[in-house]
């Protein structure tokens, strides 16, 4: 199994757990927040299923698969981060259609979109530059 594949798997299981730690408790607070900093929502836990979904896909089907996955999923997922840090609602959830611009202070978007931002960030490094210089001779 190639480095791209191995990556994916590990995506697959990232996801996996985002999406269990909203279930597990203690992790979130009285209001239903995670860590106490952002709403977790049943369209959040479908994205982040999809996204493992998609990953386990990738990982399976092939190294092209994967590569793919992380050069458009990274891609996507870190246009999303920017997106929710510039305008306060991101797209992958439909905020940004449904909401508009909204505004709201540095603090309030830093802890939903750092995540979307180092996830994202790592999966473009790992389809544009990390793999493809393993695959060079």
């Amino acid at each position: 199994m190639n480095t791209f594949r191995k990556w994916a798997w590990a995506y697959t299981a990232l996801f996996l757990g985002v999406v269990a730690l909203g279930y597990i408790p203690g992790f979130t607070d009285k209001d239903g927040n995670l860590f106490g900093l952002f709403r977790i929502e049943l369209k959040d836990d479908i994205l982040h299923l999809g996204s493992a979904i998609w990953a386990a896909m990738a990982a399976w089907r092939s190294e092209w698969a994967s590569r793919f996955y992380f050069r458009f999923f990274g891609s996507v997922y870190f246009l999303d981060g920017i997106l929710g840090f510039l305008f306060g609602q991101a797209i992958l959830d439909g905020g940004l259609f449904l909401f508009g611009i909204t505004s709201r202070d540095l603090l309030g978007n830093l802890p939903a979109n750092i995540p979307h931002l180092i996830i994202g960030g790592l999966a473009v490094w790992v389809g544009f530059v990390f793999c493809p210089k393993l695959a060079q001779p």
